[in-house]
């Protein structure tokens, strides 16, 4: 079975004393392990909001996040502990870590702190765990250089070894190529995908990179109003999802080759 997360009849909003705030609801759908899952929508649509729910970082106020990873039959997520989901999650977000005086290998380390229990002493098997991280993204030439000192891009793959580091089946991230330039937003979208592949891993994430994204991932989660459309990029384009999210006035969107053109 592939589908490692499973979302089913879920509703997902912020809880409040006189009434709740939907963003979204009725949501169905599956994350799978071994594809790159990209999360489009226009802003506001509540991207930030799946993602966070996704994580268990809020609670959903109706249906149901199932997760398959390291149990047998689908679990709700609200019956795993903290501590359980610190080894199925790992979470990238959007904001730059504030650190100064730390090096990338100890940045990278920090992934390890769901085993190392209150100490935080790695072990000789955690110190491979944080080498091998390392090697998967790249980033051997960086190990010793301070995290304030890098560029956006390497900041963000060092993020990413640091959630390698985690060793969890799950990878969310929240827009990741954000502040990168476009070389370096391929490289990262490429590098997830190719993880994704050969690591097995199950990884979505949330971007505004749409054209990058059609490129790149083997599925789509589109958010449109009243309802979330899943697909590969083809089968959207061949439904008109796509053209819907898209076209505005001064912009076309061509279905057959995937590609967006501005228009005077």
């Amino acid at each position: 079975m592939n589908e490692t997360v499973i979302l089913t009849a879920l509703t997902i909003g912020y809880q409040a004393k006189n009434n709740n705030k939907v963003v979204a609801s009725c949501l169905n759908a599956a994350i799978r392990r071994g594809e790159l899952t990209c999360l489009l929508g226009r802003n506001g649509i509540g991207k930030s909001t799946l993602l966070r729910t996704l994580s268990a970082f809020q609670p959903p106020l109706g249906g149901d996040i199932l997760l398959t990873s390291g149990t047998e039959q689908p679990t709700p997520i609200t019956q795993f502990t903290d501590k359980q989901l610190s080894r199925l999650i790992g979470v990238v977000l959007t904001e730059k870590p504030e650190v100064r005086n730390m090096t990338i290998e100890e940045l990278v380390a920090m992934g390890r702190s769901p085993y190392t229990g209150f100490w935080g002493a790695l072990s000789k098997d955690d110190h491979q765990v944080v080498d091998e991280a390392i090697s998967l993204v790249g980033i051997e030439s960086l190990r010793g250089r301070y995290v304030h000192t890098l560029s956006d891009g390497e900041r963000q793959k060092v993020m990413i070894a640091k959630a390698l580091a985690q060793q969890t089946p799950i990878i969310y991230l929240d827009e990741p190529t954000a502040f990168l330039d476009f070389p370096s937003k391929v490289e990262v979208m490429q590098l997830l995908h190719r993880l994704a592949r050969e690591q097995q891993k199950t990884i979505f994430l949330s971007t505004h990179d749409v054209e990058l994204s059609l490129q790149v991932a083997d599925c789509i989660w589109l958010m449109e109003p009243d309802q979330l459309s899943v697909g590969t990029p083809r089968q959207l384009a061949d439904e008109g999802a796509l053209s819907r999210f898209i076209e505005h006035k001064g912009i076309v969107f061509n279905a057959q080759t995937l590609t967006i053109r501005v228009t005077e």
